[in-house]
């Protein structure tokens, strides 16, 4: 089971959850009724309308909105690409500093390839193992955009059994005790529905993310400007 969710921003428009790994967003085929939506709904007794999604691997960050017009006008945000959307990603090998991914995608699951465009930026590299941690800053909202892209660039998320590797993902599970998806949606910043207000909303590393990149002598501090960096 998912642990348990904290609320980090509410107001009589929005709410942005931290959602741990393992929970999906909504319901699903399987009708689950344990999701974020109804997590949320159940903390603040009253109903919430999801803007965009995590997968049910990625913790972080997830914005809901409160009402129907908040709804409508935060999905115009992040269909314009006005919502800044920042994750961190544990990824195999060491890739460039920063580099920009301009590769077709799905939109959808199942869907056509469209354009996607995801910013990566080098964190820092384990000095333990062969593995980077790396900043990834999408400007499309694509199905499985980051863990696509880090695959294409051939620097697959550790933990991800879609498009990562096995031996990797078995090695940081018996090692590290890291039994997710390495991604976690750090930084959400956007403008109030009903303000217009600039509202950044940062979610902290999970307890086992948080283990692991110490134990790769990979510690996260957050400048104050949100971007993540390595401490000495």
């Amino acid at each position: 089971m998912a642990g348990a969710i904290e609320l980090l921003y509410v107001d009589d428009d929005v709410v942005v959850a931290d959602k741990p790994s393992g929970l999906s967003v909504h319901r699903g085929w399987d009708d689950d009724d344990d999701v974020a939506m109804f997590r949320v709904r159940d903390a603040i007794g009253a109903r919430v309308h999801p803007v965009h999604r995590l997968d049910r691997g990625t913790s972080g960050a997830l914005l809901f909105a409160r009402t129907a017009a908040a709804a409508a006008t935060l999905g115009r945000a992040f269909a314009d690409g006005h919502v800044d959307k920042r994750y961190l990603a544990l990824v195999r090998g060491a890739p460039p500093a920063t580099v920009v991914v301009d590769h077709p995608v799905p939109e959808t699951e199942g869907g056509a390839r469209v354009p996607a465009v995801t910013r990566l930026r080098l964190v820092a590299r384990s000095t333990v193992e062969r593995c980077s941690l790396v900043e990834a800053r999408p400007e499309t909202g694509r199905f499985h955009q980051i863990r696509r892209h880090l695959k294409h660039l051939s620097h697959p998320i550790v933990g991800d059994v879609n498009y990562g590797k096995g031996d990797l993902n078995r090695l940081f599970r018996t090692r590290y005790g890291l039994h997710r998806l390495a991604l976690h949606a750090h930084l959400l910043a956007f403008d109030h529905p009903a303000t217009g207000r600039r509202l950044v909303v940062r979610a902290p590393l999970p307890a086992d993310f948080a283990a692991a990149l110490a134990a790769l002598g990979l510690p996260v501090a957050v400048d104050d400007e949100g971007a993540p960096k390595a401490t000495p």
